[in-house]
């Protein structure tokens, strides 16, 4: 399927009738919450007087630590990690922005009044804020019941570590930090909760701009002590997006539900932008080292990682998905043959992470990719060339990782071929030579990596040993509901749980649907709301980890396979014919034998007005749910392998650089993008996505980040300090192409291609500036790469060349 009509998610969007949450009434007589929050990165919570904020006029109830830890439990953790977490701070505040009570008022202008008259009394404590610093023994303890700041450590091997390690013609070694950094979504939080004391019990419906994963689903319930079945949960089709952000907007649902109990009616919340820079998500930093044994051709043998993500305060679900996502990928696109892995996350006194736009993607090749390069440049070879001697070739597939990662499909050499063609590689080199002749910095940076894609959810059982698992309570799993039904008209309806943010999910199935049924796309509808009421869905649900492609276009197959099947049938006995020969096309089913056709909805209406005509047996309906489970995707091994996605995608990408050696401002020149993602569903949103995540990467690599003062103070919560790209930053010169290597696991061939590219352009860029470099002698290590770090850098390295 290569082609696909435009977005019809647009005309809403651009004549202002999106349908996103802060628009809507739900619910009559709705109040309207502030939340008040910790001053402090670090104090115990001595005491709280909730009664003049209480006493104000408009204000209907005010809920605190103690309504809080007797009313919820802490939410369910990923490991048994004494470090319980719940919506707000309880006996102390771990982070700047921690929320302490929530105030219900009328409106939110008396809530936000009424607010600042809650009296907190802290008692300050020493805060912990780098990621090392936090792995000391003497450093501040943010949780008492814990034995250390570290929430999980396991160290994992591959294959042949030490003999390759000792065999090896030469040790390759790099040590590297990666930021924090968001998504930024247009539209901050928001959620609408209502709780009901009902006959059978208690229940909670709530809205929220939430997008997944549905494993969160559950974890509201725990924290709420209800069933799942008591709790239902709305998203509306518009979210103001998040690439991933809004995966971490459960906690809030959970506190607007325990509001509306003390309010007795329901409650409305909705984040502003400084609460929202201070408090709501962000990926992990990383702090990593790794090792590479490198023979004496330039190819690398074996790997010892060590990374350390800093999680803020709390292991908060889904992490630490972020250092595991990438678990079957963490040879990148090299054949290497052995791995030795040690994974921790620590808590900090910074705000809480969670998934953000390729999680734990670009942290993991940052390192890998930054590690190439030296490995090319302690073997005197071109970093190109390194990278050839070690890409996974065409004829390995399907290839099996040390770890357990099966990469499905993929012509590597091919792709990464075309993106230095497309830039003409062997000229930017010596346009390069002509540029340092001239004492300029000019540098060119090359990234390849693997795009994981359909997440497989039992990488999270790694962050438990194999033999403390609880026998039966694994987890595993890709899979997508989708449910398909056709009127007595002929029309036909899809409906999603796949909670999109904006990628077009609408458009392709409707596209995906009307070429399996052989229908004009006129005739199909496509509902994006969620109820989880009402709506197919599993835990695995959810728009994260590029799942649309790989995962929800196969279970959309899988239910117009038995549509058509029942439409064939019912035509048959129109046409007096064998069903298994009927074609449908243009809107009709045809009899090639006898050249008869006759209406899709002629058909359709045979099975709902004369189901009685139908052969025995038959099915009389045109209602199909189908859910796609790759077999693919299993829980891991006794010895800690993981297939941790369905497919794997791959990326390359050069980036030339030229830095001003008067200002250091950075300027791209020119950007070349190869991605294979399988088939290709719809070229415009496909290339949508990349460009979007080439921006996305940008911000990473020179712009975005989340800083503290050492006090543990942000300094980033305005749009003043935390820098964004825009479009002027964005208008770079960029050649992308695709190549297609259908995946064998998904119905249509087709993987995931949201995030490859900020995976990758971080480090591309990085690698584009450290060449330019080079001459001076400045390695890099860290992101984000704006002027004030280049002039620490170039400072103490090159002040004898008067470039100052």
């Amino acid at each position: 399927m290569t082609g696909g009509p435009a977005r019809i998610e647009d005309g809403p969007l651009l004549c202002g009738r999106g349908r996103f949450l802060d628009d809507t009434d739900p619910l009559p007589g709705t109040l309207v919450a502030a939340v008040v929050r910790s001053p402090h990165p670090h104090a115990h919570v001595r005491g709280i007087d909730l009664s003049r904020a209480l006493a104000h006029p408009g204000v209907t109830a005010v809920i605190g630590p103690d309504e809080v830890t007797a009313a919820l439990r802490p939410f369910p953790l990923s490991v048994r990690t004494p470090m319980p977490y719940y919506p707000t701070g309880t006996d102390r505040v771990r982070y700047v922005g921690e929320p302490v009570a929530v105030v219900i008022a009328t409106d939110r202008y008396t809530a936000e009044d009424a607010a600042e008259l809650v009296e907190v009394r802290y008692e300050p404590l020493p805060a912990v804020l780098d990621t090392r610093e936090a792995l000391e023994d003497d450093a501040p303890r943010l949780h008492g019941e814990a034995d250390s700041n570290v929430a999980t450590d396991r160290t994992f091997h591959f294959g042949p570590i030490e003999e390759e390690f000792a065999a090896a013609a030469r040790v390759v070694r790099g040590e590297y930090t990666f930021p924090r950094y968001s998504s930024v979504p247009m539209e901050c939080y928001s959620v609408v909760a209502e709780w009901r004391d009902e006959e059978d019990g208690p229940a909670v419906e709530a809205w929220a701009n939430f997008h997944g994963p549905f494993t969160m689903v559950p974890v509201v319930a725990g924290a709420l002590g209800l069933p799942v079945s008591r709790f239902r949960l709305h998203v509306p089709a518009d979210i103001g997006g998040s690439f991933g952000i809004k995966s971490a907007v459960y906690p809030y649902v959970t506190l607007m539900a325990l509001a509306s109990k003390h309010a007795g009616r329901p409650v409305r919340w909705t984040e502003d932008r400084t609460e929202h820079l201070l408090a709501s998500s962000s990926g992990a930093d990383r702090a990593m080292a790794f090792e590479a044994a490198v023979d004496g051709d330039g190819r690398v043998r074996a790997l010892r990682v060590d990374l350390v993500d800093n999680v803020g305060a709390y292991l908060r679900p889904p992490e630490p998905s972020t250092l595991y996502r990438c678990f079957g990928n963490l040879t990148g696109a090299y054949r290497i043959g052995a791995v030795e892995l040690r994974a921790r996350a620590v808590v900090t006194n910074k705000a809480p992470t969670g998934l953000n736009r390729g999680f734990g993607g670009q942290q993991l090749y940052f390192g890998l990719e930054r590690l190439m390069d030296a490995v090319a440049a302690a073997c005197d070879l071109d970093p190109a060339e390194a990278r050839r001697r070690n890409l996974i070739g065409a004829d390995a597939f399907p290839y099996r990782t040390p770890s357990g990662g099966v990469y499905d499909s993929g012509d590597y050499p091919r792709a990464f071929e075309l993106a230095l063609s497309q830039v003409d590689y062997p000229a930017l080199r010596a346009r390069q030579v002509e540029a340092r002749g001239r004492g300029e910095f000019y540098g060119i940076g090359i990234a390849a990596v693997v795009d994981p894609s359909g997440t497989n959810i039992g990488y999270v059982g790694l962050a438990t040993p194999a033999a403390d698992r609880a026998s039966g309570r694994g987890k595993s799993g890709s899979t997508e509901h989708v449910r398909v039904s056709v009127d007595a008209q002929g029309v036909v309806t899809a409906l999603l749980g796949s909670v999109p943010q904006g990628q077009g999910h609408a458009t392709v199935a409707r596209q995906i649907v009307a070429d399996q049924l052989g229908l004009p796309t006129t005739s199909v509808r496509v509902v994006i709301d969620m109820d989880t009421a009402t709506t197919p869905w599993t835990v695995t649900s959810g728009s994260y980890s590029s799942r649309f492609a790989p995962l929800v276009t196969s279970a959309l197959v899988e239910a117009t396979d038995r549509i058509a099947a029942t439409i064939r049938t019912a035509a048959g006995v129109l046409l007096d014919a064998k069903a298994e020969t009927l074609e449908l096309a243009g809107g009709e089913v045809h009899d090639p034998a006898s050249g008869q056709s006759v209406a899709f909805r002629h058909a359709a209406g045979l099975v709902h007005w004369d189901p009685g005509a139908l052969p025995p047996g038959a099915p009389a309906s045109l209602y199909a749910e189908a859910a796609f489970s790759p077999p693919q995707a299993q829980g891991p091994t006794e010895d800690d392998q993981i297939n941790s996605s369905l497919c794997y995608g791959f990326v390359a990408e050069v980036v030339a650089v030229r830095i001003d050696p008067l200002t250091l401002e950075i300027r791209i020149e020119q950007v070349s993008s190869v991605h294979d993602a399988g088939t290709i569903l719809n070229p415009q949103l496909l290339d949508g996505q990349v460009h979007g995540a080439l921006v996305h990467g940008l911000g990473g690599a020179l712009y975005e980040e989340f800083r503290y003062a050492d006090s543990g103070q942000p300094t980033s919560a305005t749009f003043m300090d935390y820098l964004c790209p825009t479009a002027a930053e964005a208008d770079f010169p960029l050649v992308s192409s695709h190549l297609e290597t259908p995946s064998p696991f998904t119905r249509l061939g087709a993987k995931g291609c949201g995030e490859g590219s900020s995976m990758s352009m971080p480090v591309a860029i990085a690698n584009a500036v450290a060449d330019a470099l080079a001459p001076a002698g400045v390695e890099i290590t860290s992101l984000p790469l704006h002027g004030s770090l280049l002039h620490d850098l170039l400072s103490a390295r090159t002040s004898d060349r008067g470039v100052f």
